[in-house]
């Protein structure tokens, strides 16, 4: 038994129960989607909190607690439900609430354990798509197509320079199309390559940030210069799942959410990518402490020094 082989095993019995609560709630979240369902506020930077929300998260929460009845949960909704604290789930029950309040499909259900504050399991699950990824600590990150990442069976295709301009041809009959696959025959665990040399990346902040923190506008502003495009889903942990296999080159963090994170993070460390604080030093993924321990830029080897160039330049120049 390989070692991958062998770490999937340590938490089989946890990953078969949080993958059946993510799916469960998935299917119970798409189903609901175009109905009417009240929607309420939460918290002073009026983030919203739909009844879809405390559905799915009693789908997710009976389950765990089923299993697991002396394992601590840590719930978007509930908060923090008593037990053993070196064992903590983390359940974000409906990842993108705000799309889904305004008719947007850009949502996902996330659970995650950590074992003594780091991550050791995460699960996202796109109930739009039906998609699923998974990790274990050590074991790999692995989706409809098989294991993801640079061992795995999806490859990862990195960056590269765009194609040299060429002549614009002369107006003249319109070209037949080239035929496309159908969308079914595409599974969203394969890599899209980068049609540009700048990079894309994933933006996510805290609900605790204000508008006018200089730090954050200024990160924001230097990523939508110098990159791209930049993709602030209002559901992070769909953005995890697009880095881990490839479809984007990295994601920037400021004082991210405690709950999402790790069972995220995971599953971009599984598939290879590496993590660095704003300024470039070592970076430990958990979701203990403050959430300004909880900034960070993650990426593969190949482009995360170009992201973390921009990012301490935009530090340097807020505290300046």
């Amino acid at each position: 038994m390989d070692r991958a082989t062998e770490e999937q095993s340590d938490y089989a019995a946890e990953l078969k129960v949080a993958l059946a609560a993510a799916e469960e709630a998935g299917r119970m979240l798409r189903a609901r989607f175009g109905d009417t369902w009240r929607i309420g506020v939460k918290g002073e930077d009026g983030d919203v909190v739909t009844e879809l929300d405390l559905a799915a998260e009693r789908i997710v929460l009976g389950r765990l607690r089923e299993a697991f009845p002396e394992d601590r949960v840590w719930s978007e909704e509930a908060g923090v439900l008593a037990g053993a604290a070196d064992r903590t789930w983390l359940v974000d029950p409906l990842d993108g609430s705000n799309n889904v309040a305004i008719g947007l499909p850009t949502y996902a259900v996330g659970i995650g354990l950590c074992v003594a504050g780091a991550p050791v399991l995460g699960v996202v699950h796109e109930p739009h798509t039906g998609a699923t990824w998974h990790a274990v600590r050590g074991g790999g990150t692995y989706g409809r197509g098989g294991r993801l990442g640079a061992d795995g069976e999806g490859p990862v295709l990195a960056a590269g320079p765009a194609p040299a301009a060429g002549p614009v041809p002369a107006a003249g009959p319109v070209p037949a199309a080239v035929p496309v696959p159908a969308a079914e025959t595409l599974p969203p665990d394969v890599a899209v390559p980068a049609s540009s040399p700048r990079l894309v990346v994933a933006w996510t902040q805290g609900h605790s940030v204000r508008k006018d923190d200089a730090l954050a506008e200024a990160l924001r502003v230097a990523l939508e210069r110098r990159t791209r495009r930049v993709l602030a889903l209002w559901a992070p942990l769909l953005g995890w799942s697009m880095l881990a296999r490839g479809t984007i080159d990295g994601f920037v963090g400021y004082c991210a959410e405690a709950v999402d994170f790790p069972p995220g993070a995971l599953l971009a460390l599984e598939a290879g990518c590496e993590f660095r604080t704003l300024e470039g030093g070592p970076f430990r993924v958990g979701f203990a402490g403050p959430d300004t321990t909880r900034c960070f830029v993650a990426g593969r080897p190949g482009v995360l020094d170009r992201l973390v160039a921009l990012t301490r330049e935009a530090v340097g120049a807020a505290v300046a």
